[in-house]
């Protein structure tokens, strides 16, 4: 086609009616399946033709851009560009490149192409020279401002956008360009604004010039000059780096601190315009954050009798007599029109209360309680909030003793205001309220006070929505509170009563009915009713086990009335609203189970697994969120019913295994292999009979590289909830299972991906638990004539893989970025192995990793690990004793 029938094309995607755009689209589409290539180069022409209309312009440019990157699967994108012909993909490039600067619209189309070229080659070694050409644009005198404009914008793109390392060693040659752009004799304000914009991108990979001193000192010298900038945008993108530097580099920002940053960051928490305001007040709020981390690290190394490796300079503390008057008068400034859900400086300032109150624990006190007893009563209905605000922010930090009395003696008067005329000062009280009783409930917790909180909160559940939720949300407090302080029985977990126990039936009555409330659906006031429903029956007592009966019942009533209400709605609304209620009536669901006694259960189990397969077949074959929460509910039963569940086997594996077969929507399938595993430790070898079925479903999800990374880890912990429940019945599927475990234990991620650290300590764990479930269920059989030996034969199937599997102990024992919990699996999986191997074992747990992994987990501050750790090093001494 030639250049103006695709400029036609183009035109119409925007002008045309919803017909051509139709046409247009799927026009487009076409062509790009029959020749990519060609349609690109068109494309890049059209784009780098500045005589073409605007329109036509921008919209090759788009095309360009979703022909380039798709943030579902970018290496997918990355990797087709990169197979297509280099002179046609250097035609693309100079296009775009030579395009910059030449668009009559903001921001640059061109530029964000070349961003994405750059993305998918730049790490590959290719288009070497492409950032020297972009910084030369910038910082070539005489160039024009439009070009030097876009030439950051695309070094921006770059900079937000690809793996930081790539850009490390040519970080030199972008921060020049930047600072350049950023300086204060920089004329044009796009320019200034594009490079102020471009630096908050590029902070990640600067680390080797934030600490050089000279450097680091010429860096903060623009962005200070650039917050003084008189164009707001500026003002703001220099702020924005200020928050970032501060949590990147807060080691070396006390040069900058007194002389500088102070002052800027006060005077901006004080600005008129909301947008600097907010980006002063988040200054310090990461402030408080990295502080607060510090404190952490410093007593874990008191604790373990060593220096910390970083220090707190504890500028938040010292900033308190200036930072807490700013930060009240912020809250008096609430608009009765403020939404619930946009985000402004008065909340802003809550939020970076509650920080300074951690940080500054019982000096907050001084600084906060004066204000909150001056205005609690103030006629002003923006400072009686604010100081309510002010009060429930301060309550977590500060030592119980400390805020204890001031919690007590606050009580007549958050009753009061739970009254008041003004729809915002009771919502934040509801909310201060349940600050209470989450972290100073001491001062609560006697009948008088609670019953007189208990009746106002009750009343109150009929307020406003917004109101009513924050009430919902204190019940929930209220709950783990009392429970928490009730006295438990010897070796019983569960009290016999406690202080709400008088008015517990009550309480869930009121919250059932708060749930059918027309307005519901308004600020999650539905969501929240059931949320403290479900925590008040989690923390029931024996005495209010007659309240959770009744209560199971009427969930149970309700469910099956909105499963048949379901099947009578062609409404998509009303679909999506009943689906979400189905949701929340199977979690309140699965809280009512969990309390109800062993002998109960059967009773009911009958009406509720008909509810639940019912949802199930009425979801099959849709992408629906009920279906996860249905197999979630049903995994609950399993665990309540045990091996009684046995006679429902064959009616929920049909759907389990269309679960599992469901690899588009990972958290269905992942809530399929939870079953898996509970229906393994509920049934032991009862199991057995339908195994081969269900290990085929979890290898073949195994062995769908498009199933979401996170299903993995749980799958192989699985096979291990299989292996320990039917034994040596298991060793018909070791040969798939163990060599899936080998490629598992092998994988690799980049050192500097967090996410990725996160998944492979996941993926780890589950070849553990794999491996543990495998020995463990090997070492534990026993032939039908009662034969022993046969554990002993059996576990000889894994000793070839004694060398890997410690191989992988030591791997983990290396990794510095390995999680508590897979430390404790680790030594686990060592105690199993010597206890099942014994002698075999005594050239491999006489290593030196071994040794530090054992020392690491006698010192771990989770009981579980350190219990593991003794016995697994007393199991190794007893083998070196014999």
């Amino acid at each position: 086609m030639t250049a103006q029938e695709l400029i036609l094309i183009l035109d119409r995607t925007v002008t045309g009616s919803q017909a051509d755009l139709e046409n247009a689209r799927n026009f487009l589409a076409k062509a790009a399946e029959q020749n990519l290539p060609e349609l690109l180069k068109q494309l890049s022409d059209i784009l780098n033709t500045a005589t073409n209309n605007p329109t036509a312009r921008t919209q090759a440019a788009l095309q360009l851009k979703n022909a380039l990157y798709s943030r579902d699967d970018i290496k997918a994108f990355q990797d087709r560009w990169l197979l297509i012909p280099e002179d046609v993909r250097n035609h693309v490039k100079n296009n775009c490149f030579n395009a910059l600067g030449t668009e009559t619209t903001k921001p640059s189309q061109a530029a964000q192409c070349v961003g994405y070229i750059a993305c998918a080659e730049l790490p590959r070694g290719q288009w070497r020279d492409l950032i020297e050409r972009l910084v030369t644009n910038v910082t070539t005198v005489g160039r024009p401002d439009n070009i030097r404009e876009a030439s950051l914008e695309a070094l921006g793109y770059i900079c937000q956008d690809i793996d930081s390392n790539v850009l490390v060693p040519q970080s030199n040659v972008i921060l020049t360009a930047l600072v350049y752009g950023m300086r204060k004799e920089e004329t044009n304000d796009h320019v200034r604004l594009a490079a102020t914009t471009a630096m908050l991108n590029s902070l990640e990979f600067t680390k080797n010039n934030f600490q050089n001193d000279s450097e680091r000192h010429y860096i903060m010298q623009v962005v200070c000059e650039a917050t003084q900038s008189t164009n707001l945008k500026i003002q703001v993108a220099a702020l924005q780096n200020l928050v970032k530097i501060l949590t990147l580099y807060y080691d070396y920002m006390e040069y900058y601190m007194g002389p500088a940053l102070f002052a800027i960051t006060m005077d901006a928490m004080k600005s008129t315009h909301d947008e600097i305001a907010l980006q002063g007040i988040e200054f310090w709020s990461n402030v408080c954050d990295e502080e607060y981390e510090l404190q952490l690290l410093q007593q874990e190394a008191q604790d373990q009798n060593r220096q910390p490796e970083r220090s707190s300079r504890y500028y938040a503390r010292g900033a308190l007599p200036y930072l807490v008057p700013v930060l009240l008068q912020r809250l008096t400034m609430q608009e009765e029109t403020d939404d619930d859900d946009d985000w402004n400086p008065c909340k802003a300032a809550g939020v970076c209360l509650m920080l300074l109150a951690n940080c500054a624990e019982d000096t907050i006190i001084q600084y906060v309680f004066p204000f909150v007893s001056e205005n609690i009563k103030h006629t002003n209905w923006q400072h009686r909030e604010a100081a309510v605000m002010a009060f429930g922010s301060m309550l977590e930090g500060p030592d119980v003793a400390s805020i204890k009395p001031i919690a007590e003696q606050s009580i007549p008067f958050l009753l009061e205001l739970l009254r008041d005329s003004n729809v915002a000062v009771r919502d934040t009280t509801a909310w201060t309220i349940g600050r209470i009783f989450e972290f100073v409930s001491q001062a609560v917790m006697n009948d008088e006070l609670l019953r007189a909180l208990g009746n106002a909160l009750v009343n109150r559940l009929a307020d406003e929505p917004r109101v009513a939720t924050n009430i919902c949300w204190s019940f929930s407090s209220l709950a783990r509170a009392a429970y928490d302080h009730a006295e438990c029985p010897e070796d019983d977990d569960t009290p016999n009563t406690y202080l709400l126990s008088p008015f517990f039936d009550e309480i869930v009555k009121k919250l059932i009915e708060t749930t059918d409330r027309p307005d519901g659906n308004q600020s999650n006031l539905r969501n929240a009713a059931y949320e403290a429903l479900m925590e008040m029956i989690r923390h029931s007592p024996k005495d209010c086990y007659v309240t959770v009966q009744k209560t199971t019942v009427t969930v149970l009533d309700r469910l099956n009335r909105v499963i048949s209400a379901e099947s009578h709605t062609a409404n998509p609304n009303d679909r999506v609203q009943i689906g979400d209620l189905q949701s929340l009536l199977c979690a309140t669901l699965q809280s009512v189970l969990r309390k109800m006694h062993p002998n109960d259960a059967p009773l009911i189990s009958d009406p509720i697994m008909q509810a639940l397969l019912q949802m199930l077949k009425s979801n099959s074959g849709k992408a629906s969120a009920v279906q996860e929460d249905a197999l979630v509910a049903i995994g609950t039963l399993i665990e309540v019913l045990g091996s009684n569940f046995i006679k429902y086997v064959e009616h929920v594996l049909p759907f389990v295994y269309e679960a599992l077969n469901n690899h588009a929507e990972y958290q269905i399938c992942a809530a399929a292999v939870g079953v898996v595993g509970d229906l393994s430790r509920s049934l032991l070898d009862k199991l057995a009979p339908y195994c081969d079925h269900i290990m085929t479903h979890l290898l073949n999800c195994l062995g769908d590289d498009k199933l979401h990374r996170s299903v993995k880890p749980q799958i192989l912990s699985t096979f291990g909830d299989i292996a320990l429940a039917i034994g040596g019945y298991f060793k018909k599927y070791l040969e798939h299972v163990l060599n899936t475990l080998n490629q598992a234990c092998r994988a690799q991620v980049a050192k500097n991906d967090y996410d990725m650290i996160d998944y492979l300590n996941e993926l780890r764990e589950g070849c553990l638990s794999a491996y543990t479930g495998i020995i463990q269920g090997l070492r534990n059989s026993v032939a039908p004539a009662g034969d022993s030996t046969l554990a002993l034969v059996e576990l000889q199937l894994v000793t070839g893989q004694l060398p890997f599997m410690v191989q992988f102990i030591e791997t983990i024992a290396r990794d510095p970025n390995k999680s508590d919990s897979i430390i404790g699996s680790a030594i686990g999986l060592i105690g199993d192995l010597v206890t099942s191997y014994g002698q075999q074992m005594i050239e491999y747990v006489e290593r030196d990793p071994i040794d530090k992994l054992l020392t690491e987990g006698k010192r771990s501050k989770i009981m579980k690990t350190k219990t593991l750790a003794m016995w697994a090093t007393k199991e190794i001494r007893k083998i070196k004793n014999n």
